[in-house]
């Protein structure tokens, strides 16, 4: 899976679809374990919410 990058509306499609699980050890897409990112575009010292971002990147999690 390459990295991709969703809008806050596509990654919650994402999870009611069921494309992103929930497994309580981490969220899983395309059998491999993903990291979720949130982009923001101001300074991360001016955020107030941190989920509040309009652009998030999802990648593969590198196993260990």
């Amino acid at each position: 899976m390459q990295e991709i990058i969703v809008s806050k509306e596509e990654l919650i499609e994402l999870f009611e679809k069921e494309k992103i699980i929930d497994t309580g050890k981490g969220w899983y897409m395309d059998d491999s374990f993903i990291d979720i990112i949130a982009l923001h575009e101001i300074e991360p010292k001016f955020l107030q919410d941190l989920t509040n971002a309009k652009l998030y990147k999802i990648i593969k999690k590198k196993s260990k």
